[in-house]
């Protein structure tokens, strides 16, 4: 019997990072997830989405448990992972882009966990892949001009370095290499998080 991974994390900040897609997603149609993890986001998500085509990815050891949780989701929109990898060489020399005319790109509790060049090099990829006007949603704890916006992300960021993690990125970091990507919303969300909302122009 194979016990599907949990992230008690993901079950806190579903309802409302949903609050936020439904409202910026709305006329979007396929959407892409970097780093799927555990699975519940998308199996929670796509059911209430349904006018999106909601494709999970994330490193092939990841794979069975978010499949553990799409066996549960009975929906045509929600779809088994891709294998994809920020920073893995592909034959074409960098990461490849699973997926084509993706019009929106969500993520969460990824960039913290990325060395700056790969988050980096997230960013550049979202912004190279992602369609004229397509919309990505980028959740997790950010710094503000250098700054920590709680004690307990500044104790969070000791933890993550501790651990061989990049830590919190700075939002203008972000903006530097999100180009061509406009950072237009930036949402507080609980526990000292942000959705952050990137358009393409």
């Amino acid at each position: 019997m194979f016990d599907k991974p949990f992230s008690q994390a993901c079950e806190n900040n579903k309802q409302s990072i949903l609050d936020v897609l439904n409202r910026v997603l709305s006329d979007k149609k396929n959407l892409l997830e970097i780093g799927s993890g555990t699975g519940q986001h998308a199996a929670y998500f796509a059911p209430r989405l349904t006018h999106l085509e909601w494709h999970t990815s994330d490193m092939s050891d990841k794979h069975l448990g978010i499949a553990a949780w799409l066996e549960d989701v009975e929906v045509d929109n929600l779809h088994q992972p891709l294998s994809f990898t920020i920073g893995a060489i592909s034959v074409i020399g960098n990461s490849a882009w699973p997926l084509a005319n993706v019009d929106a790109v969500y993520t969460a509790n990824t960039t913290h966990i990325m060395q700056p060049s790969e988050a980096q090099l997230m960013m550049q990829l979202v912004a190279d892949n992602l369609l004229d006007g397509g919309v990505f949603c980028q959740y997790g704890p950010y710094n503000f001009q250098g700054q920590y916006t709680s004690e307990s992300n500044r104790a969070f960021d000791q933890h993550l370095s501790e651990q061989g993690c990049g830590g919190i990125r700075d939002i203008d970091e972000l903006t530097l290499w999100a180009k061509p990507l406009a950072l237009i919303e930036t949402v507080p969300m609980p526990a000292n998080n942000f959705m952050l909302i990137w358009q393409k122009e």
